[in-house]
Formats: structure tokens, C-alpha cells, sequence
């Protein structure tokens, strides 16, 4: 039986039974697969059991922490990271192994994600090519900061380098879920805010959501992406508006009795 390339890849999931079994499957091509979990009640564990994948529980503290796990949980020389919401394609798949099978590669390396909201491919308003952390690394060349709620930092030593070969996002199903989303990452950041002092104002967080809109809409050119450029705009403007107004009103609670 042919041997599968040295590549392990994590997927950090929670209750995610609508998306997990595409993820899955499509890194079945991998030499190891590892389920972070985060206590799942939905059918998420029985898909994964389905896939034969590894399933490693780990309570949901921070973001940052749960991909920390994921390169402890996991064998291979080189650590493939996937979000549930994503789908490595063929294309990506193909270039990965490329990049593994050479010796003269890179530390870690950009993905870049093509994302599609309300049924269609996304091209402009800062959605492609939407790089996140390093998603393909070798192992012991890459660490997460483990103090992070969201949008966890990130450190490579060694070179970063950036693939050609788009993985697929959906980050949303329905924009219901976009708000949830929106209003949950608003909230885990704010400590994140605090702990680097950001100043807070209501005037300034409005100037801020006024200019994230513009950037996106106008500067990146989110309108020729129709109707699902203007609601990223949107979301851009709501989610820096709440962020920062999430800051003052935790600043303004009155201190908790000792």
C-alpha cells in the first residue's frame, strides 16, 4: 500500500456537525489527522468516528491554546492547520506535497483562502487572498500565543514563504451566523485590547467602523462583489464599531468584590 506523505493536520472544532465531514474528508490524504475537540454535543464526534480520525478533548479556554494542542497532539515532521469552515483542494493538496517531498523548502507557509458568502466566490474586500497565521509549517518551527482569546499571534522561526494553491473557506452558512460570530469574537477580544492598553472612545470606535467600511467597500473594492461585498463592508464596520465598544463597557463595570 502506498505511504502517505509526512504531513499531520489538526482541525480545532466545537459542535460544527455541518461542516466537519467535508473538512475531513478532504485531507484524508494525510499520514495522520487530529480532531481538537472542545466537548461537542452534536453529531461532530460521530462524524470524526466515521472519518477514523484521532480525537483529542480539550476544554475552551483560548484560541491560541487549543492550536498549541494541536501541534502536541499531533506525529508528523510537517503540521498542516485547518478550520472546520475550510476545504484543502485538490490543487493545494497537490502543492503541499511538493513542498513537503523538498528539502530545500520553506519553515512555514501562507495559505491563501477563497472564500464564497451568500453563494458566491469572493475576490475583493480584503477576502482574497485572506491569509491567516502560517497554516502549513515543520514541526518545531512554529509556535502559537497561547495568551490569545482570537486572532492568536504567531512566531516562526526560520522562513515564511507563501503557496500558490488556494484552500476554500465558508466561513458562514447564514448571516445569522455571521452576527453570532461577529458578536462572540467582538467579546473574546477584548482582553486582547486590554492587555495591550488600547485607548477606547465612542467617537473614536465610530471613526474606526466609518474607515473599516470605506477600506473594504471602496478601497479594496468590496462593490464589485455585489450584494455580499456590501454585507462584508458591513460586517467590517460592526465588527470594529463593537469591539471597541465592547472595551468601554468593560471598562466601565465596577471593580468585583474581593
Amino acid at each position: 500500500m502506498e505511504s502517505k506523505p509526512p504531513v499531520s493536520v489538526f482541525i480545532l472544532s466545537r459542535n460544527e456537525e455541518q461542516k466537519i465531514g467535508p473538512a475531513l474528508e478532504s485531507v484524508s490524504w494525510a499520514a495522520e489527522v487530529v480532531l481538537i475537540d472542545s466537548s461537542s454535543t452534536d453529531r461532530t464526534l460521530e462524524i470524526a468516528a466515521k472519518h477514523g480520525v484521532r480525537v483529542v478533548q480539550a476544554p475552551f479556554t483560548k484560541f491560541g491554546e487549543l492550536r498549541q494542542a494541536g501541534i502536541a497532539h499531533t506525529t508528523q515532521p510537517w503540521i498542516f492547520s485547518l478550520d472546520s469552515d475550510e476545504r484543502c483542494t485538490p490543487e493545494a493538496r497537490d502543492e503541499i506535497l511538493r513542498i513537503v517531498a523538498d528539502p530545500r523548502s520553506a519553515d512555514a507557509y501562507l495559505v491563501p483562502r477563497q472564500n464564497y458568502l451568500l453563494g458566491r466566490k469572493i475576490r475583493h474586500g480584503g477576502w482574497y487572498p485572506d491569509y491567516r497565521q502560517p497554516q502549513l509549517f515543520r514541526r518545531g518551527k512554529m509556535s502559537y500565543a497561547a495568551q490569545d482569546d482570537v486572532h492568536e499571534g504567531w512566531e516562526v522561526h526560520g522562513k515564511v514563504g507563501k503557496m500558490d494553491s488556494p484552500i476554500v473557506q465558508i466561513p458562514y452558512r447564514t448571516l445569522a451566523e455571521a452576527i453570532g460570530k461577529m458578536n462572540r469574537y467582538t467579546s473574546l477580544g477584548v482582553a486582547r485590547q486590554e492587555r495591550e492598553a488600547a485607548s477606547s472612545g465612542y467617537a473614536k470606535a465610530l471613526f474606526r467602523a466609518k474607515w473599516a467600511f470605506f477600506k473594504s467597500y471602496v478601497l479594496q473594492l468590496g462593490f464589485l462583489d455585489g450584494g455580499p461585498g456590501l454585507v462584508i463592508a458591513m460586517l467590517r464596520f460592526e465588527n470594529s464599531f463593537y469591539k471597541r465598544a465592547k472595551l468601554i463597557e468593560h471598562r466601565l463595570q465596577p471593580p468585583s468584590e474581593s
